[in-house]
């Protein structure tokens, strides 16, 4: 997409506020003075196997863009494909799930588009509305201010759990004898994934808007380390992160331990690593953890420090949950500190 910019330079299009030449979770246009529309895209392949859970985080997860952009969710439009030999039954429980939750945002959804795709695919087109100047974005973070992350980590992992750990038969023929080793998925650390992963970051946002934050991120395929770096280089600034307070799932630590990991925390060090660096303290674990990718993870948000106590405030009065990660420093990157 970053290819494109050339051709939508910004002095051609003056109410593009947030578009290709600064790419961030979402297009922001604005409208007049006082709105300005938050546009945003993502679908993706079944996370869990229950229809109807799938459709709902997948609706969170593409809604919770506009949340990183301290706006509020107004209309949606489905966007699906399945094979042929998939029921209209489980097609309209995936419906079913993507449309409680908007409806749970306080918007709608309106129509959408379906294709024939060799697997399913199912998300959200959303529509948000912002005041122009309460937009956050990846940068604006500034020295002092303090990071706070809104989910515990580690959904990717115990998701991925239940895939491997549930039907050895299925399994690539390489992980095979490694799976007979490895622990049984706990139902319960599945139920708190999915809990987490259906929560929207709505009362976050709400939140961040009352501390008046300018700097977020939601923290999806990239993990915790990819977005933060983001918003590090995008702010010119350096977070250090403290490992140990970074909240985690129940059970994850078993599940990393065994071996049932994502593709994230491979490629996400491969494309960001060089702007990372960690204190040897840091465990191999913790490490696997950050960098790990998330599904409807949190928002990751540097709140001015004169603000952290009206952000944690207004969390605990909305029972939101919040945790104080780390800090913002002159410097570049990211460093992780036990």
């Amino acid at each position: 997409m970053r290819q494109l910019a050339g051709f939508f330079p910004a002095t051609e299009y003056p109410d593009v506020l947030i578009g290709l030449g600064e790419p961030d979770d979402a297009a922001v246009f604005r409208l007049d003075d006082a709105r300005a529309l938050i546009q945003t895209t993502d679908f993706f392949t079944p996370v869990v196997d229950d229809p109807w859970t799938y459709g709902a985080i997948a609706a969170a997860n593409a809604m919770s863009d506009v949340y990183a952009m301290g706006g509020d969710v107004v209309l949606a439009l489905n966007i699906a494909g399945f094979p042929e030999d998939v029921p209209p039954a489980t097609v309209t429980q995936i419906f079913a799930g993507g449309a409680y939750k908007v409806r749970e945002a306080g918007a709608a959804i309106a129509g959408g588009h379906t294709i024939t795709s060799p697997e399913p695919v199912y998300g959200l087109s959303v529509t948000g509305i912002v005041h122009p100047q309460q937009v956050m974005r990846k940068g604006g973070a500034q020295p002092g201010d303090l990071l706070y992350l809104t989910k515990p980590l580690g959904a990717g992992v115990i998701t991925t759990a239940a895939k491997l750990a549930g039907d050895d038969a299925g399994a690539p023929r390489r992980w095979a004898r490694q799976l007979r080793k490895k622990p049984a998925l706990d139902v319960r650390h599945l139920d708190a994934a999915i809990d987490s992963m259906l929560r929207l970051n709505r009362e976050a946002a709400l939140a961040a808007r009352a501390a008046q934050v300018r700097s977020a991120t939601d923290i999806t395929g990239f993990g915790l380390l990819g977005h933060g770096t983001e918003m590090a280089l995008a702010s010119a600034v350096e977070f250090v992160i403290r490992a140990a307070a970074a909240p985690a799932l129940p059970g994850v630590w078993d599940y990393i331990a065994a071996g049932y990991l994502t593709r994230g925390h491979v490629r996400n060090p491969q494309h960001f690593g060089e702007h990372v660096t960690f204190a040897d303290s840091v465990s191999p674990a913790q490490r696997i953890l950050l960098w790990e990718a998330e599904t409807s993870g949190g928002l990751l948000l540097a709140v001015p420090a004169a603000q952290a106590a009206t952000f944690r405030s207004t969390c605990q009065a909305n029972q939101q949950p919040c945790w104080e990660i780390g800090f913002v420093q002159t410097g570049a990157g990211v460093r992780v500190v036990s």
